[in-house]
């Protein structure tokens, strides 16, 4: 059966999948262009976008972004969006991911803005102050929760100080890939999966004039997408699939580590945001795991959880160094994000764009599926 249309502010999707935001460098302007010129929600991550256009950017000798305006570069973004619009040939939707905890969240927000996003998608923190930085602009405010009180929150909010409440809502469940909204312990409980947390979140959003909601984290397959479908969800979100498409801006040596990776090499630890990280084990992450320190100062001030690279110290490495390093090629030294069903991956292998939307669609057998 076909999927019904995804319906955000005034925008029709007419494929209910929101391709979700990867940084550094896996969901730029090559993907996100791609997912919305197949009709569904493309998303660029305004994470560390200094490394795209590295020529724009203050740098130091390593090659590292230096400081919040170089890291989370204006201009960067800017030339992504307009290109991945280009490339999107005016159909599906493109959308700005930028997480709560960065620094110079209120400016990348208008930069996203002026850049011409039609969405900004935000969480990693609750984005109580998302409406003000966008004053009256014409663009889709889609939180990210874990939970029905984080969203009554946020509407409660949102309503009372900006008379505005959200135009959709993303719930992540505890099996995505990077950073997790929930305490280490709590993503292996059952009462924190996605599938137990969506009743309570689909209620407290029909109370608020039934706000879209958007399921993440774990969703794999057509079938698991129509299933969501039936049971009141909008649409779904969805990012390490689409790890494995040609047009993932990711570099090779970046799919090829997610396409080879075992179950057990998925695995959780603390990084310096103070969530959960979910990546796959590599030798960086192995050396990690036995004591070893990473960490070469703050360069990037990338995120104020971190406290100017305080929080990095006491766990060894940078996020922004790490995940630059996985872009830039550096198995060695980088870290690779993927969500919990990575593996299933191999199945696949690399496909296009236009056949993962098919599979997911339920127009073209899903590889992965398959015993």
């Amino acid at each position: 059966m076909s999927l019904p249309p995804l319906r955000l502010r005034n925008k029709v999707i007419q494929v209910p999948i929101i391709q979700g935001g990867m940084g550094v460098g896996i969901s730029w302007e090559r993907l996100a262009g791609a997912v919305a010129r197949e009709g569904a929600m493309g998303v660029i991550s305004a994470v560390g976008t200094g490394y795209r256009y590295p020529e724009l950017v203050k740098r130091d000798k390593f090659g590292r972004p230096i400081g919040s305006a170089h890291t989370h570069s204006k201009e960067a973004l800017t030339l992504m969006v307009q290109q991945a619009k280009k490339i999107s040939e005016g159909r599906g939707a493109i959308g700005v991911n930028i997480l709560c905890a960065i620094t110079d969240y209120g400016r990348v927000a208008a930069d996203a803005v002026e850049a011409g996003a039609d969405a900004i998608i935000s969480g990693a923190g609750l984005p109580m102050r998302l409406p003000e930085y966008v004053e009256d602009a014409d663009v889709a405010l889609i939180p990210i929760v874990s939970s029905a009180r984080a969203l009554n929150l946020i509407c409660r909010n949102w309503e009372k100080k900006y008379k505005r409440l959200p135009d959709a809502v993303v719930l992540e469940g505890p099996k995505s890939g990077g950073h997790q909204g929930f305490k280490y312990e709590e993503c292996f409980m059952p009462e924190y999966q996605l599938e137990n947390l969506f009743p309570s979140v689909l209620q407290e959003a029909q109370k608020w004039g039934n706000i879209p909601v958007i399921v993440a984290g774990g969703v794999w397959s057509y079938r698991d997408i129509f299933d969501y479908i039936q049971r009141g969800a909008s649409g779904v979100q969805m990012a390490t699939r689409f790890i494995a498409t040609h047009e993932c801006d990711a570099p090779p040596i970046y799919k090829q580590t997610v396409l080879m990776a075992e179950e057990e090499d998925i695995i959780l630890f603390k990084s310096p945001v103070g969530y959960p990280l979910r990546v796959v084990k590599t030798p960086f992450v192995e050396r990690l795991l036995a004591g070893y320190d990473g960490w070469n100062g703050c360069v990037s001030h990338c995120v104020t959880p971190c406290n100017k690279g305080e929080e990095a110290r006491k766990v060894g490495f940078c996020i922004a160094d790490r995940l630059g390093y996985a872009w830039l090629g550096n198995y060695e030294e980088g870290i690779f994000i993927s969500g919990a069903n990575g593996h299933l991956l191999k199945k696949q292998g690399i496909v296009s764009v236009k056949e993962l939307i098919e599979m997911l669609t339920g127009k073209r057998p899903d590889p992965t599926l398959e015993d």
